[in-house]
């Protein structure tokens, strides 16, 4: 089981719909998928139908562990191979319920270590964007981190500022934490700084950049309107096979490293 954190401290930097497109594409190839929305704007939730909402995830993170599992909370999707934990709205308040308290970036590992031994190849996370104590249990709990960026100045001069928190994160909290990879995302290749900015992303972080690039598609920003993912609401576009190449190039790196 490999967990992925998807993060980016930038609004709109393509991270909710990375996560969502990048999960479906791996149901796509037969893996078995964990989803966790852990942004309290609950963006990936509503994506598949789930718009209801739902204490759970908070009650995980606000009660004692021993009074409920991990197990309870999780859903099934319309994708066959993915399941979901659906955001709950009040998770914006945790960060000050758990403010201070003892081990409070663990509590998403310990529920999901005890996941080890169930089905799931992948679980990805849907970070909250901000640089809270749920984006810090995503860090703990996940083996690789995947920074999801949009190709214009203002989106990479974030970038640094994450690369130190993730270092930090490792150094202190989680050795076993590496960023996989950055993802180029809204790419218009008829554009000079487009690609400018992947050429100097290129440069600065040659083994870190994704080879697949994510690029700009009328079809992958409507998809969310109708609730399927891109390989869904649009089979042959752009942007469906621009996510099942991060979906082949993600199974790739993890098949190297076993």
């Amino acid at each position: 089981m490999e967990i992925y954190a998807v993060l980016n401290q930038k609004g709109g930097s393509c991270k909710t719909t990375t996560s969502v497109n990048l999960a479906s594409a791996l149901a796509e190839k037969k893996k078995k998928v964990l989803l966790i929305d852990l942004d309290s704007q609950a963006s990936a939730s509503a994506w598949f139908g789930f718009k209801k909402p739902e204490k759970g995830l908070y009650t995980l993170f606000t009660e004692n562990s021993a009074n409920g599992s991990i197990l309870d909370i999780i859903s099934k999707t319309a994708i066959p191979g993915l399941d979901i934990i659906v955001a709950s709205p009040w998770l914006v308040s945790a960060d000050k319920i758990l403010a201070g308290e003892v081990g409070a970036e663990t509590i998403l590992k310990k529920y999901l270590d005890k996941l080890k031994s169930k089905p799931w190849d992948y679980i990805v996370i849907d970070c909250s964007p901000t640089l809270g104590i749920l984006s810090l249990n995503a860090l703990v709990a996940a083996d690789k981190v995947l920074v999801p960026i949009e190709t214009h100045i203002m989106a990479v001069q974030g970038l640094a500022q994450l690369m130190n928190t993730v270092t930090m994160v490792k150094d202190r909290l989680n050795s076993r934490l590496e960023i996989d990879g950055i993802l180029a995302c809204r790419v218009n290749k008829r554009t000079r700084l487009s690609q400018d900015i992947l050429a100097d992303l290129r440069k600065r972080f040659p083994t870190k950049v994704y080879k697949t690039i994510i690029r700009e598609s009328i079809r992958l920003a409507e998809a969310p309107s109708f609730g399927k993912p891109i390989t869904l609401y649009g089979n042959k576009s752009s942007g469906a096979e621009d996510y099942r190449s991060l979906a082949a190039e993600v199974i790739k790196r993890t098949t190297k490293q076993l």
